[in-house]
């Protein structure tokens, strides 16, 4: 159908923020995917930054990296997961990219001497590279999320692009969904749904008529809130949806797939909704779900943990591996600066290094490392992971006193990881790192390439500037540290394991990006097949007591 047949869906948001935008647009996906339809979903967010990259985790949450390299908002992990398809970066739009965009354009001298303005110049450049998602994909469909709620300032260049887009791709094409607030007042005893009536009266005032309300509540929606809204919303009863809340972000697909979320929207864009509904992974998956019993304690010792977004994939790979050993995963928080870091990593069952940046809290994932790796805890090292894992195993291991980072101390005596040369004269910080997915060419015998499936080469996407320094990394595999991933060309290492401990496996690179529910990334779930027989060993936990650390 895609052959210039492209439909469009954009999910709007009112009342209040972290309503679930995110997740509905992704339900959607997945729901309009198992019926057969090819779905590409992108995210616009208002914000002045033209990525994500430079923002503070405290500030945004995790930045996801796509398999192209862009760095964007941590709903676009969302949107891979639950649809199980690789995005690009035309899936992240920006105010900053597309400002950026026009003032070089204007700069150039493209307008021929027009006053540029937000409107034609701003809203074109948005409805551009919507149209550049559905073309570069090839979609049948494209979901669009926007940013921010109705009324903020931020969002109204976006909001007039995708009113304009409706008159231009006309109306048969384009959808509006919007995802809104019914609260519940204790003192009253009912749902109250003026917040509604506003949220889709500011929408009208824009010159948006929602053709479906999904409707965040604590509890079911009742027939008489339904015709309540449905009336004053202009549209038939059935697409006034109900999202209430869910125990589980995986379980909302089957939710609004019972709520007829896609029959509403299929049938408003004119979809062939006749083909079967291929959803046996999904509900097999929340079966599990139900069904997972006892779990298993990791430590994830980082420096952001006071915001668990800003380890949103980490914490879904988790999740995903302890899914396929039918375990749930406790996550202990632990600050790197905590003083009781040294007995919370000891009571885990596994403990994880993250990716970070910069100098605090670095000694006290060293120490857990150090913790891990000799009283033989699981360990899983990402990115900055793998880096202490090789400052540490120099320290104590090879002789290295002072070993470290440059980044974060120039003068040691031993720079076992170190800026490439290509990095040394680089200025700018947005968008200049190592990005994206690059070939790892996997050695032969190793633990990590038995858990990829005995292959010679993956690929796994990267987010980071310093790598193992090739000059002290001899010393350091002479010692018995093996670097069983490596870059085509042998010069970079990639990934890390250590032989005769029950499982010490670390990355440069951050498999968490490529993990999804109903297919766990094999590191993670070794890691957590490792977590599980330590928890069974110790008599605590749960799951399959057979599981081993290479299932």
């Amino acid at each position: 159908m895609s052959e210039h047949g492209e439909r469009y869906v954009f999910v709007t948001g009112g009342v209040v923020s972290g309503l679930g935008k995110g997740i509905t647009a992704a339900s959607l996906g997945t729901l309009l995917k198992a019926r057969g339809f090819k779905v590409s979903l992108q995210k616009c967010d208002p914000y002045l930054n033209v990525d994500p990259g430079t923002m503070s985790p405290f500030q945004h949450g995790e930045v996801f990296v796509t398999e192209d390299g862009a760095e964007t908002d941590l709903d676009l992990g969302h949107y891979e997961r639950f649809t199980d398809e690789a995005l690009t970066r035309t899936s992240n739009i920006t105010t900053g990219s597309v400002y950026d965009a026009v003032i070089r354009r204007e700069r150039r001298g493209d307008f021929l001497g027009a006053t540029v303005q937000v409107i034609p110049h701003i809203t074109n450049e948005i409805k551009d590279r919507i149209r550049q998602a559905a073309t570069s994909s090839n979609a049948d469909v494209v979901i669009v999320e926007i940013g921010g709620t109705v009324g903020d300032i931020e969002s109204l260049p976006f909001l007039e692009a995708i009113r304009q887009m409706r008159n231009e791709e006309g109306r048969d094409r384009v959808a509006f969904v919007h995802v809104t607030l019914v609260p519940y007042l204790g003192v009253a005893g009912e749902l109250k749904t003026k917040t509604t009536q506003h949220s889709v009266n500011e929408l009208r005032r824009i010159g948006i008529e929602p053709d479906v309300l999904v409707l965040r509540s604590d509890r079911p929606l009742g027939v008489d809130v339904r015709e309540k809204i449905a009336l004053y919303g202009g549209i038939p009863i059935e697409a006034v949806i109900s999202a209430e809340d869910a125990a589980d972000i995986y379980m909302v697909p089957l939710m609004m797939e019972s709520e007829g979320l896609d029959r509403v929207v299929g049938n408003r864009l004119g979809l062939d909704l006749s083909g079967p509904l291929e959803l046996d992974d999904w509900r097999e998956l929340v079966d599990r779900l139900l069904t997972a019993s006892g779990s298993v304690k990791i430590a994830l010792v980082g420096k952001y943990v006071q915001l668990h977004d800003a380890y949103m994939s980490v914490y879904e790979a988790l999740k995903h591996a302890g899914l396929a050993h039918g375990v749930n995963v406790e996550i202990d928080w632990v600050d790197a600066d905590a003083e009781d870091l040294s007995d919370r990593v000891r009571a885990a069952d596994g403990v994880l290094v993250p990716g970070g940046f910069g100098g605090r809290g670095v000694e006290g994932k060293i120490e857990a490392t150090r913790i891990a790796r000799e009283e033989g805890v699981p360990y899983l090292g990402i990115c900055l992971g793998m880096q202490v894992a090789i400052i540490e195993y120099a320290r104590n291991v090879c002789g290295m006193d002072g070993a470290n980072s440059t980044e974060f101390d120039l003068e040691t005596p031993f720079p076992v990881i170190d800026l490439l040369p290509e990095q040394r004269q680089i200025e700018e910080r947005g968008g200049t790192m190592r990005l994206g997915a690059d070939p790892v060419s996997l050695l032969p015998g190793s633990l990590v390439r038995d858990l990829y499936g005995d292959v010679d080469s993956i690929q796994e996407r990267h987010r980071h500037r310093y790598e193992v320094n090739p000059v002290l990394r001899p010393k350091i595999e002479e010692m018995g540290l093996v670097s069983c991933g490596r870059s085509p060309d042998g010069r970079l290492v990639e990934c890390i394991e250590l032989p005769g401990h029950p499982f010490f496996v670390a990355s440069q690179y951050h498999p968490e990006f490529k993990s999804r529910p109903t297919r766990p990334q094999p590191l993670f779930r070794a890691f957590i097949g490792a977590a599980v027989a330590r928890a069974g060993a110790a008599g605590h936990g749960g799951g399959d007591s057979a599981t081993t650390a290479t299932a």
